[in-house]
């Protein structure tokens, strides 16, 4: 069946032209042709099964056969699924609610877009690949957005340049290198930048700090000619910059964006500290409350290298340290019962075969009793659940199970053990 629409598409191609494969001199003799052809008798429901099976591109070549077919291939529903099929990572939610403004409708097939879905995915197919830049708070990753992973780092720009360089500056040239290092110009492709939080609070100069960063990532973009996308500033609301190319978002909102998720909690465990940040509808609930817990992959990384200098593990590099956390360590289930266990195991590096027992899971378990570490703070599961709470408190949305979706991102958060 998926065969023969096959064939049909491919005639539709004759039909623009006015070419009649089958040309009949007799008028007389010519009877008037079904709406859908030989698909005419099918039931609703299986007709449109098979068009799915077609795929898009197939798809779209129907209209042209008939009005009927045109009617039928034009349904917003068939066009969500080939969206969500075809392009999953993308954000469908902005094309059908976004524009509306805040609070966002949820996203359904059942939604009135304003225009159509069909439009939409043959928008999105000419949409060049984005440049990725997730600014860490220990370091900058970057990549492109049809990848499933990063293709390099280094330092973050928060911390690029000489500190004296302004800011502008130190921004125009981080860009610039993160292009070279990607090898395409920067006209030819758009960019998303992420923001780590480096500001808390909502003081008027943490306010300030925040637009004056934002503002020279815009001016350096806008500088460099990167094409247009959206732009989104940290607290994930629209701006309007004229002829600003990126769209610069906190990174738990993309996070969240990545999981296929709209609302949530997004919990990023960064390189010196641990933000749980609520976010609705795409939006960051910043005046819910944005828990900040001093640990980070750093923090953890010194830990174990504690850990083997009280057990005589000798070892000349940090990176090997590091390297061990990321090989060998997990979270518990069960803190107290790993204890009891024998939890040896090695790994070869580079400058040697290291053995590890009880630093394995006594790393990841400073996440959930910082005391270990000296540390005086909230353990990561105690400050979910506030935030949760606060959320909870705050009644923001008819479903207040929103806030129950909980993203863990960065890559201590790849622990074995953790999301569990």
């Amino acid at each position: 069946m998926a065969t023969l629409l096959r064939k049909l598409c491919e005639s539709a191609s004759l039909k623009r032209s006015g070419s009649n494969p089958n040309p009949n001199p007799n008028p007389s003799s010519e009877r008037a042709p079904s709406p859908l052809g030989a698909f005419d008798t099918l039931p609703a429901d299986i007709l449109m099964q098979i068009v799915r099976l077609v795929g898009p591109k197939h798809a779209a070549r129907l209209s042209l056969l008939s009005k009927s077919w045109r009617s039928l291939v034009s349904d917003n529903d068939l066009w969500v699924h080939f969206l969500h099929t075809h392009h999953p990572h993308s954000a469908l939610f902005a094309e059908t609610a976004l524009s509306s403004g805040y609070p966002l409708p949820t996203l359904s097939a059942q939604s009135s877009p304003r225009g159509s879905l069909q439009h939409v995915y043959a928008l999105r197919e000419r949409l060049p690949p984005s440049v990725v830049i997730d600014g860490g708070s220990g370091y900058c990753k970057f990549g492109w957005s049809k990848g499933s992973s990063p293709s390099g780092r280094f330092a973050t720009f928060l911390e690029f340049g000489n500190v004296e360089t302004p800011m502008y500056t130190r921004l125009r040239h981080f860009f610039g290198t993160i292009y070279n290092r990607m090898q395409v110009k920067p006209s030819s492709q758009p960019a998303v930048v992420s923001i780590p939080i480096c500001h808390y609070d909502d003081t008027e100069s943490a306010k300030a700090s925040r637009q004056q960063l934002k503002e020279a990532i815009y001016a350096a973009l806008f500088d460099m000619n990167v094409p247009a996308v959206c732009a989104l500033n940290q607290e994930s609301k629209y701006i309007g910059i004229p002829h600003v190319s990126c769209c610069s978002a906190l990174f738990g909102t993309l996070a969240l964006y990545a999981s296929k998720q709209t609302s949530g909690i997004a919990v990023n465990i960064g390189f010196q500290v641990t933000s749980i940040v609520p976010i609705l509808n795409g939006k960051v609930m910043r005046k819910v409350g944005v828990e900040v817990v001093g640990l980070g992959a750093l923090k953890l990384t010194g830990f174990l290298r504690k850990q083997m200098q009280e057990n005589n593990i000798s070892f000349e590099s940090l990176y090997t340290v590091r390297t061990l956390k990321e090989k060998l360590c997990y979270v518990a289930a069960d803190y107290e019962a790993e204890l009891l266990k024998d939890t040896k195991a090695s790994f070869e590096a580079v400058e040697g075969l290291f053995t590890l027992s009880k630093e394995r899971f006594q790393t990841g378990e400073i996440l959930f009793q910082p005391r270990l570490a000296g540390v005086r703070a909230m353990g990561l599961h105690q400050a979910i659940a506030l935030c949760m709470d606060h959320c909870y408190s705050a009644e923001l949305a008819v479903n207040n199970d929103w806030y129950k979706t909980v993203v863990l991102s960065g890559g201590t958060a790849c622990l074995p053990g953790l999301a569990g």
